[in-house]
């Protein structure tokens, strides 16, 4: 009979099962999304400018793609990726670009001290944690007082669900709620989940936490608009949406700007 430590092993260890799977690439999947990357980087570098850190880490942050980004803003950044193939194309992808140490580590399990960081982020990640309190506080733990947390996540506020929720006349969930396909259900895939926003800021609130600062990102999210507008000036365009949407939620993702208190 496995042991609940066994089991809790076995949980942390599959969330990085679906990225080391040959038939899926992370990379392969950012191919057409330019302009959802574009839109994280405004983000990244709206929130961070003007400052500057001496030691950062990307959790969970894949192959890279924004770890290279926050070297702009950090002296030493670390990579803290669960997927040895994200790990292993970080190798190749990472070359020639300012240093990013990679490091094969967990979000609620990072090779840290306590209070040895001054930035983390974390960047589509909770979409696969129910539950992102052990993963806060792991990241307060690690960070020393005052330190700022940079994070995003798919919001399940976002315009058109309270449309989709008002016209069935229902609430908005509390609760994060599964978006997973019938597909990934019957192969028992990783959790995939849209988070209510107040309830993230709660749970940071609770895991030591203070918001500064927010933003609504990929506004424009839509295969559509792609078609039929410029990549220059649906990137133009989501940098002027991210703040005065911000507190509306409009966007599918949600980002927030944190200090430990």
């Amino acid at each position: 009979m496995a042991t609940k430590s066994t089991n809790k092993q076995q949980k942390k260890l599959q969330k990085a099962d679906h990225y080391d799977d040959d038939s899926s690439s992370y990379l392969k999947y950012w191919d057409g999304r330019d302009y959802e990357q574009a839109s994280e980087e405004v983000a990244l570098r709206k929130l961070l400018k003007g400052k500057k850190f001496k030691k950062a880490v990307d959790v969970g942050g894949g192959y890279g793609r924004l770890s290279v980004v926050l070297r702009d803003y950090a002296d030493e950044v670390t990579l803290a990726e669960p997927s040895q193939q994200q790990l292993d194309i970080a190798k190749d992808f990472l070359k020639g670009k300012p240093k990013v140490i990679a490091k094969k580590a967990q979000a609620e399990n990072l090779p840290f001290k306590d209070g040895e960081l001054d930035l983390a982020m974390v960047i589509r990640v909770i979409h696969h944690l129910p539950n992102p309190v052990p993963a806060f506080e792991e990241i307060s733990r690690v960070l020393k007082p005052g330190g700022y947390f940079l994070i995003e996540f798919a919001n399940n506020a976002h315009f058109k669900n309270r449309l989709k929720y008002t016209a069935k006349l229902q609430r908005l969930p509390v609760d994060p709620v599964d978006i997973k396909t019938e597909a990934g259900r019957k192969k028992n895939d990783i959790p995939f989940v849209n988070h209510n926003p107040k309830t993230v800021k709660k749970q940071l609130a609770q895991s030591g936490f203070k918001l500064v600062d927010q933003l609504s990102v990929s506004n424009l999210r839509s295969q559509s608009l792609k078609k039929v507008i410029p990549h220059k000036t649906l990137v133009s365009l989501e940098k002027a949406m991210q703040r005065p949407l911000a507190k509306t939620y409009f966007g599918p993702s949600t980002v927030y700007l944190l200090q430990k208190v």
